[in-house]
Formats: C-alpha cells, sequence, structure tokens
C-alpha cells in the first residue's frame, strides 16, 4: 500500500468519526465535545504555532477555536466538511490576531541581518531540529497568504482540493501561492548559506 493510499484511508476514517462525533453532540451529548477537542487540538495547535513560531499564541488560538467551534456548530450545514471548516476558523483568528496586536513580521532583509550575524556557519553539520528551527524563522517572514498554504500542505499534509476549500480560493490560485512561498524561503534560507535542496515545491 503506497503512502497516499494510506494517508488517504486514515483522512476517510478521520471524516468518519468526525461525522459520528458530531452526531453525537448535536443529539444533546456534551461529553462528545471533548473527544472532538481531544481529536484536533494537536493539529490546530501545530497549524498556530507555524503561524506564528509562539507558544502562547499557538495556544490561545487553539482555545478560541475550539470556542468558536462551539458556539457555531449549528452553521456548519455538512459534517463530512468539518475538517475544512475547524481550519478555516482557525486561520482567520490567526489572521484577526495579527490585524489586532497590529504586530508586523520580521522583513526577509532585517532576518537576513540579523541572522548573519548570529549564525557563523549554519550549514555545518546541521542537525535535523535545528535546520527546521532554520524553517520556521525564514517561514515566519514570508507573506501570510503564502505561509498559510505552505503550513497547510507540508505540515498538516492537506491535498491542494482541501486548502482551496478552505481558503475559498482556486485550486490554481492555491498552487502558485505555494510555489512563490517557497520560492521566498528558498531566498531567505540561501541567503543565510543553508542548502535549501531539500525543500519540495512541486
Amino acid at each position: 500500500m503506497s503512502r497516499l493510499t494510506r494517508e488517504s484511508n486514515k483522512k476517510r476514517l478521520a471524516k468518519q468519526t468526525d461525522i459520528a462525533v458530531l452526531k453525537e453532540i448535536r443529539r444533546g451529548n456534551n461529553s462528545a465535545f471533548n473527544t472532538l477537542v481531544a481529536e484536533w487540538q494537536d493539529s490546530i495547535h501545530r497549524f498556530a504555532y507555524r503561524f506564528f513560531y509562539d507558544t502562547d499564541d499557538a495556544r490561545e488560538i487553539t482555545q478560541k477555536t475550539f470556542i468558536r467551534v462551539y458556539s457555531n456548530l449549528d452553521q456548519l450545514d455538512d459534517p463530512g466538511k468539518f475538517s475544512s471548516w475547524i481550519y478555516r476558523i482557525a486561520k482567520n483568528l490567526c489572521l484577526d490576531e495579527l490585524k489586532r496586536t497590529g504586530r508586523k513580521k520580521s522583513s526577509p532583509l532585517e532576518l537576513v541581518k540579523h541572522e548573519r550575524i548570529h549564525n557563523e556557519n549554519p550549514s555545518a553539520k546541521m542537525e535535523t531540529k535545528e535546520l527546521g528551527e532554520w524553517i520556521q524563522k525564514a517561514l515566519i517572514a514570508i507573506p501570510e497568504e503564502q505561509r498559510v498554504i505552505i503550513i497547510m500542505k507540508e505540515y498538516e499534509e492537506l491535498t491542494f482540493k482541501e486548502i482551496a476549500e478552505i481558503l475559498d480560493e482556486p485550486e490554481s490560485t492555491v498552487k502558485s501561492r505555494l510555489y512563490y512561498g517557497f520560492k521566498k524561503l528558498r531566498d531567505i534560507l540561501n541567503s543565510w548559506n543553508i542548502n535549501t535542496n531539500y525543500l519540495n515545491d512541486e
């Protein structure tokens, strides 16, 4: 069985679980919501952490996401689309938080200047964990609309179709933003003398 087939089966089973749990919640079984939280909290926390690279922000966004899910479950017409719906809520909350705080991300040039000063030999036998940290630093420097898609595609392993549904954008737009997002990542990482051959934007 191929990896894609395994992932497809895993998602299908997860969707069936979500539908069953949502049905229980709508029947008045409030404890079923705890099951939903247990099923999704790691994914939503991971998504928010990748977006902000901040544990406190990720925790807050995760909490707000489930509060909003609980308050608006009656607006979910198709339980089979719960996964797209909850990611859309989390994504919107992340963007709202940026607007609310007026937080400005560091520009690539500012990050490049900072990392050149603090990183004399970034390519020397870099460990996987360390490499991931460099990628994350570059990730938060690219435009939000590209960052969201890279996180969804590469870390959450969503399909182009799923991402397009979450963002309410054509798949062609999703693919274009992914391509240019990876290009910006490469530009930043290359400026830090970090090998970018491992980046896959296909």
